[in-house]
């Protein structure tokens, strides 16, 4: 028996990193798992690794109509929503006085934007008594240099957390964010401009981190699972932090 056995979970931004591998986990568990991403090769490659019963629905979740084609795949398999991760999301270093119109768009488009409507749109197919997770960051409280607008864009999501879950507690549905803190992703790799400046901003972040080291997503996966399973039935509006202590301690 797994625990999401019988389940629907739709991860978005599930094709890389944190969300696949959630998305494999979820599957191990014994949920359909619905995953997005805008690249089709990568979602292709995220549905052999997933293995089981998954589908994939390229889209962007800056694109509302892109949204909307993926809560029609589910409702076209008959399928109603019992996890929800809105996981998709994205930003790039640039100072205030670096900060231009391209670069906020861009940043609270996919992280906020597309959080809010992901979750709005979602509501019709959310059971009742769902679990609805949302990805925030360690960047959010941490005020690290040249990281202000995508800071900003993951506050705004923490704040959606504790208003949802307010909002959605007539139902039963609990809404938590997940702060994952330097994890060994495409996404952090994709900060630094070539290889070398990756190994050097893994070995910043693992200097800063006092656990010594960078997380797996793996290690992310097994919390999103805690926080969509039973195993977390009282706990909703709150923040698990995954991220070896560095905003801890």
């Amino acid at each position: 028996m797994g625990q999401l056995d019988g389940k629907t979970a739709v991860i978005t931004g599930g094709n890389s990193g944190i969300g696949l591998a959630t998305a494999k986990r979820f599957a191990r568990e014994g949920a359909h798992v619905f995953i997005t991403g805008r690249r089709q090769e990568a979602l292709d490659a995220a549905l052999a690794e997933i293995g089981g019963e998954a589908t994939a629905v390229r889209g962007d979740v800056a694109d509302l109509a892109d949204i909307d084609r993926l809560y029609a795949a589910v409702t076209e398999q008959g399928r109603r929503i019992d996890v929800l991760f809105a996981n998709a999301g994205g930003g790039e270093f640039a100072s205030l006085a670096d900060v231009t119109e391209q670069h906020f768009d861009t940043t609270f488009n996919i992280n906020v934007r597309g959080t809010l409507f992901t979750v709005q749109k979602a509501l019709p197919l959310l059971n009742d008594g769902a679990s609805v997770i949302l990805t925030g960051s360690t960047a959010a409280n941490s005020g690290g240099e040249a990281f202000g607008v995508y800071a900003a864009s993951k506050a705004a999501v923490r704040s959606f957390s504790r208003t949802w879950a307010n909002e959605l507690r007539g139902r039963g549905i609990r809404v938590n964010t997940l702060v994952p803190g330097p994890i060994k992703t495409p996404g952090i790799a994709g900060l630094a401009p070539n290889e070398e400046e990756v190994k050097v901003l893994h070995g910043f972040f693992e200097q800063q981190v006092p656990l010594g080291r960078m997380g797996d997503p793996a290690e992310a996966a097994a919390a999103a699972l805690f926080l969509a399973s039973d195993q977390s039935s009282f706990v909703t509006g709150t923040e698990l932090y995954v991220d070896g202590g560095l905003n801890q301690i």
